[in-house]
C-alpha cells in the first residue's frame, strides 16, 4: 500500500469516527478552500495563514506552523472546546494565548498545537473564519492613511477596520471589543485580512470579493543580474534567489526605498529578523557579512537582485518573494507605519511564534 493511500485510508476512517462531530461536507471544502489560497503567494506565504470551522462546540483551526497549502493531504486542524475557550477570554485568562488547554485531545492523534491566532477565530460569531495575508491588503494596510483607503474600496462591505496589535490575545481583545453583528471582513493594520461567513463557500465567495476590491496595480521592473550576484557570492554561504519575483525589490528604486525603511508586517520579523539587510553592491558580501553579529537569510543588492543564505529554509524564500510583492504594489507618494522595536521585540520574543518557527522549518 502506498503511503498516499495509507493517508487517505486513515484521514477517511478519523472522519467517520467525528461524523456526529463535524459535518463532511464542510470540513472536506475548508480543506479544498485551505489548499487553495495555501498555495497562492499572492494570498498566503509558506507557514503563514489560517482557517477554521465551528461546528457542535468545537473550533477546528489550522496547527501552529503548518502550511495551508498542504491541508488537501495532511492532517492540520486541531479541534478546540469553543466555549471554553471563550471563557477563559472574557476571564482574561491567560490559557487562552496558546488554546492547547482546550484542545480536544481524543480527536487530535498528532498532538498537534493550535494556531497563534485561535482567539482571534473564536470571538467570530461566523461558522467559517479565514485569515490570509493578501499582498495587495498589505501593501495598503501599512500605510500611515490606511483606515481613509479602506474606507474608499471596503465601501460596499460589512468590515472594521483594526489598527496593529500584537496577533494573538492583544488582536482578538481589539476585535472582540469593536466587533459589530454584521462585520464580516477584518482588515488588520501591518497584518492582513479576515473574512467569516455561515458556510466554505460563502466564505470563499467573500474573500474573492474582498481581494478584487482592495487589488493594487504592480510595477514592471528590469531583469536581475545574474552574473553579478553568482559573483558576489563566490566563496560565501549565499545563492542568487532562485524565484524571478524575489528579486524585483531589489530592481524598482522605490520597492527598494520602502523595503529599506524597516518591517511591516509580522511574519517578516519572524522569518528574516529586524528590517532588511541591503548592501552595496561594490561591497563584497563576506566582508559585509564579517561585521554584523549575525548571517542574515536574505540580502538586497541595489541593482542587482537579492541573494539567500544557503541554509534559508522554505517559509524564509517565501517571505523573502513577499517582501518584493508587497514594496511594488506601494506608489512613492505612500507614507509607511512600520513595526517599531518594542513590537519587533514582542513578536522576537514570544514563544508561541518560536514554536511556529520551528514547526514551519
Amino acid at each position: 500500500m502506498s503511503s498516499n493511500t495509507h493517508f487517505y485510508n486513515a484521514r477517511q476512517q478519523r472522519h467517520n469516527e467525528r461524523e456526529k462531530i463535524i459535518y463532511h461536507n464542510d470540513y472536506n471544502g475548508l480543506c479544498k478552500l485551505s489548499s487553495l489560497i495555501g498555495s497562492d503567494p499572492w494570498q498566503v506565504q509558506g507557514a503563514g495563514g489560517n482557517t477554521s470551522i465551528k461546528t457542535d462546540g468545537l473550533m477546528w483551526i489550522k496547527a501552529s506552523g503548518t502550511w495551508l497549502a498542504n491541508a488537501n493531504t495532511s492532517e492540520l486542524f486541531v479541534p478546540v472546546e469553543l466555549d471554553p475557550l471563550l471563557d477563559a477570554l472574557k476571564a482574561d485568562d491567560q490559557r487562552a494565548e496558546k488554546s492547547t488547554d482546550f484542545v480536544r485531545e481524543s480527536l487530535n492523534p498528532h498532538s498537534l498545537r493550535p494556531s497563534i491566532e485561535t482567539s482571534v477565530h473564536a470571538v467570530l460569531p461566523q461558522k467559517v473564519v479565514v485569515h490570509i495575508h493578501c499582498v495587495d491588503t498589505i501593501a495598503l494596510a501599512v500605510q500611515t492613511q490606511a483606515e481613509q483607503l479602506f474606507e474608499k474600496v471596503l465601501k460596499d462591505f460589512q468590515w472594521l477596520w483594526v489598527p496593529y496589535h500584537r496577533p494573538g490575545l492583544p488582536l482578538s481583545r481589539y476585535i472582540s471589543a469593536h466587533l459589530e453583528a454584521d462585520t464580516n471582513v477584518v482588515v488588520l493594520g501591518n497584518h492582513g485580512l479576515v473574512v467569516a461567513a455561515d458556510s466554505v463557500q460563502e466564505a470563499a465567495d467573500l474573500l474573492e470579493r474582498v481581494r478584487a476590491a482592495v487589488k493594487q496595480p504592480d510595477r514592471s521592473y528590469p531583469a536581475f543580474k545574474s552574473d553579478a550576484l553568482t559573483a558576489l557570492c563566490n566563496n560565501t554561504q549565499y545563492r542568487p534567489s532562485n524565484c524571478v519575483d524575489t528579486h524585483a525589490v531589489a530592481m524598482d528604486d522605490i520597492a527598494l526605498t520602502v523595503a529599506a525603511g524597516g518591517s511591516m508586517y509580522p511574519d517578516h520579523v519572524i522569518f528574516l529578523g529586524s528590517g532588511t539587510q541591503v548592501v552595496s553592491p561594490y561591497v563584497s558580501i563576506a566582508e559585509i557579512v564579517s561585521q554584523l553579529e549575525s548571517e542574515p537569510s536574505s540580502i538586497v543588492v541595489p541593482g542587482s537582485g537579492v541573494i539567500m543564505h544557503k541554509d534559508a529554509n522554505a517559509s524564509q524564500h517565501a517571505m523573502a518573494r513577499c517582501l518584493s510583492d508587497v514594496c511594488l504594489r506601494i506608489d512613492s507618494q505612500a507614507s509607511v507605519r512600520y513595526l517599531n522595536d518594542d513590537e519587533e521585540y514582542q513578536l522576537l520574543n514570544w514563544e508561541a511564534e518560536s514554536y511556529r518557527q520551528s514547526i514551519a522549518t
